[in-house]
């Protein structure tokens, strides 16, 4: 399933997950969300609750899946099995087209709570609206965020990330071989400390694997811009729902399967809560859970801009659209 404008293309899978696959730039003939080095399954799994990361990664695409009610580890809350990434991730999800709109619709299992979704393309800009509806009679806690993972023609040369985020963390649990980062440490964007000195993270060079959390925003947005001006995408959200933005970096880092050494993704990923390692970890560490009340809703927008760039990214206006400085 697809929505296309003058200038996008956006493809879906709505059986998993409703899921981006593809988000192309028509005129400048770039892909700018990622791959990954195995064939996804393209059905959904028998058990929408996904024991661990490496079943979830049979459907994974590397694309832009949604993670609700969980986010990470598979773990049990409040007396609820919740799937690796959540139950949104993999989910098949109803769906309509009409022009170019895409409305997703889906209650879920695990919590008492439809979702409502709404993709639209209009020019060179995606939008989606979602909206979170509590039909319990209790409050409950979630976690939600998005995962879009960028790669494809938009990593396939030099480039450099920028963000609106004053301040960035390191995942203090997560240290595989090739993260240059020092776990648990943090400092002012992008240079924080690392394993053999300052590291940039604006611009990561050489094999990567490793994550950081992005927050304390001054305009919810972040970017990836090719040097050479050949293209560009900046993601920007309602920190008001979203607060932080998990920074995931798998540029080569992980030599064991599937992704044996062969992926070149990064994650810009708006998000309620950190730490990024499942509902029950973020209580026992203090994280804070997005708390839904009966009979409420949150209706919240995330914005995706494709485009030629004309230098750096300097931040988004009221539409999303980049503001950028002219390359001398």
């Amino acid at each position: 399933m697809w929505l296309e404008s003058e200038a996008l293309r956006v493809t879906v899978n709505p059986l998993i997950g409703g899921t981006i696959t593809a988000v192309e730039h028509k005129g400048l003939g770039a892909s700018v969300l990622g791959t990954t080095p195995w064939e996804p399954q393209t059905t959904p799994p028998e058990s929408l609750a996904a024991p661990d990361e490496r079943t979830w990664l049979t459907r994974y695409t590397g694309g832009w899946p949604i993670l609700f009610p969980n986010g990470g580890d598979a773990c049990e809350f409040a007396g609820v099995c919740h799937g690796f990434h959540g139950e949104a991730s993999l989910a098949p999800w109803e769906a309509e087209v009409e022009a170019a709109i895409l409305r997703l619709r889906y209650r879920f299992s695990a919590v008492p709570i439809e979702m409502r979704r709404e993709l639209a393309v209009e020019a060179d800009i995606l939008t989606i609206r979602e909206t979170v509806r509590m039909l319990g009679a209790q409050p409950i806690e979630v976690m939600w965020g998005h995962h879009p993972t960028f790669g494809s023609d938009l990593l396939a040369g030099p480039f450099e990330i920028q963000s609106g985020a004053r301040t960035v963390t390191v995942d203090e649990l997560y240290d595989p071989v090739n993260n240059p980062l020092r776990p648990g440490a943090g400092g002012r964007w992008p240079v924080i400390p690392g394993k053999a000195g300052p590291f940039d993270l604006s611009r990561p060079e050489g094999i990567v694997a490793a994550s950081a959390c992005l927050r304390d925003f001054d305009g919810a947005w972040a970017s990836i811009r090719r040097l050479d001006h050949s293209v560009a995408a900046v993601l920007s959200w309602d920190p008001e729902v979203f607060p932080y933005a998990w920074l995931w970096y798998e540029l080569g880092g992980t030599p064991e399967p599937p992704w044996s050494g062969k992926a070149r993704l990064i994650g810009l990923e708006p998000n309620t809560t950190w730490p990024p390692n499942g509902l029950a970890d973020a209580r026992r560490r203090g994280g804070p859970l997005l708390t839904l009340q009966p009979e409420t809703e949150i209706a919240t927008t995330v914005r995706l801009h494709v485009f030629k760039p004309a230098g750096a990214v300097l931040g988004v206006d009221a539409n999303g659209r980049a503001v950028s400085k002219s390359a001398p």
